[in-house]
């Protein structure tokens, strides 16, 4: 079985396949009176092909164990897909180029406590991989007429494993 090695998650590892979701470097100023402070723009929804629409969602996902075993991908065809946590709790991402499936380009990467993702539309992922505990996160994707989800199994099955230095964040 081949073994996939995860990353720490930052925005110019991650920027091949969308956004990483996270208030550090992130443009901001108060609103309201100054009683609020905005971060502005942390991600682009792309949800508009074939007259979609956004969604929003939460998604309630159920703690895996290390190692996982990685056997399919799945991705969005017409639109971005956005995952907010709603707790400060890890979780792993795997990941692979929009186009087509190639399993020796995944790439795997842990959250470094309160950080989102968005896939681009087209990028190939795998479904939600909550670590620690039952997990709840927002999620913005594509809503409207037509099918917006393509799965696809690998060829062969990869295993997830975390460095021994990503163990804590």
């Amino acid at each position: 079985m081949n073994t996939l090695r995860i990353e720490r998650l930052t925005r110019e590892a991650f920027a091949p396949f969308g956004d990483v979701i996270e208030l550090d470097g992130a443009r901001h100023y108060p609103i309201n009176g100054g009683t609020t402070e905005r971060f502005h723009d942390l991600a682009r929804v792309d949800v508009g092909a074939a007259g979609g629409r956004p969604l929003i969602n939460v998604f309630r996902g159920q703690p895996r164990a290390l190692p996982i075993e990685i056997s399919m991908m799945e991705r969005h065809p017409l639109g971005s897909q956005a995952f907010l946590p709603l707790a400060d709790l890890r979780y792993a991402i795997v990941v692979a180029p929009a186009g087509e499936l190639d399993s020796s380009r995944l790439r795997a990467f842990v959250t470094q406590g309160w950080q989102g993702v968005n896939y681009a539309k087209g990028v190939w992922h795998h479904p939600l991989l909550a670590l620690e505990r039952v997990s709840d996160f927002i999620v913005v994707d594509r809503g409207g007429e037509g099918p917006n989800c393509d799965e696809q199994s690998l060829p062969e099955p990869w295993r997830l494993l975390l460095e021994p230095g990503l163990a804590q964040t």
